[in-house]
C-alpha cells in the first residue's frame, strides 16, 4: 500500500456500501444500497486532482533537445515547487516530474530512464514516469507534470496534476 498522498492504490468510497439513498422518485421510506466506485483521494497533494480551470502550457525546449533516454531540468524557485525534470523514453514519450526522489532528495534527472521508469541516481528506487510513484517494494510518489508535444516543441503545464 502506498503511504498517504500518493495515488497509487489509495482510494476511498464516496459513500459506504449499503447507506441507504432515498431518491427523489421514490416513495418515502424505499431505500436502496448505494453501490459506487471508489474514487482518488482528493487531496491537493496526492498528485491526482484535476483542475477545472485549463492548463497553461508553456513552451519549454525543442523534443530534439532531450537526448532518447535521457531527461533535461526546468530550474526553478523552491518557492514555486522546485527543479522538473523532463524526460524521453526511447520511443519519444515525453515526461515531466519534479526533480526530487520522493526517498532521499535525489535528482531524478540525473538517473538512468529505462521502459517507462527513472532509477534514481542515489539508492537506484525506480520511479514510473507515468504516475511519479515509486515501484514495488519502495513506497513514495513525486509530483507530476502534464506535458504536450506540438510541432517538435515539449510545452508543460508548470502546475502539478
Amino acid at each position: 500500500m502506498s503511504p498517504p498522498g500518493c495515488p497509487k492504490g489509495e482510494y476511498r468510497s464516496a459513500e459506504r456500501e449499503g447507506t441507504p439513498l432515498s431518491p427523489p422518485d421514490r416513495p418515502k421510506g424505499e431505500y436502496r444500497s448505494a453501490k459506487r466506485e471508489a474514487t482518488p483521494l482528493d487531496s491537493p497533494m496526492d498528485g491526482s486532482r484535476t483542475s477545472l480551470a485549463p492548463q497553461t502550457y508553456t513552451r519549454v525546449c525543442a523534443l530534439a533537445d532531450i537526448p532518447r533516454l535521457g531527461a533535461r531540468v526546468l530550474e526553478r524557485a523552491s518557492g514555486c515547487g522546485g527543479n522538473v525534470a523532463v524526460f524521453r523514453t526511447a520511443d519519444d514519450r515525453v515526461f515531466a516530474l519534479a526533480d526530487r526522489c520522493p526517498h532521499k532528495g535525489g535528482p531524478l534527472s540525473q538517473g538512468i530512464v529505462h521502459g517507462d521508469r527513472v532509477a534514481c541516481p542515489l539508492h537506484n528506487w525506480n520511479i514510473d514516469l507515468g504516475t511519479g510513484t515509486a515501484v514495488e517494494p519502495d513506497e513514495g510518489c513525486v509530483e507530476r507534470y502534464p506535458v504536450r508535444l506540438a510541432d517538435g516543441w515539449v510545452h508543460v503545464a508548470l502546475l502539478p496534476r
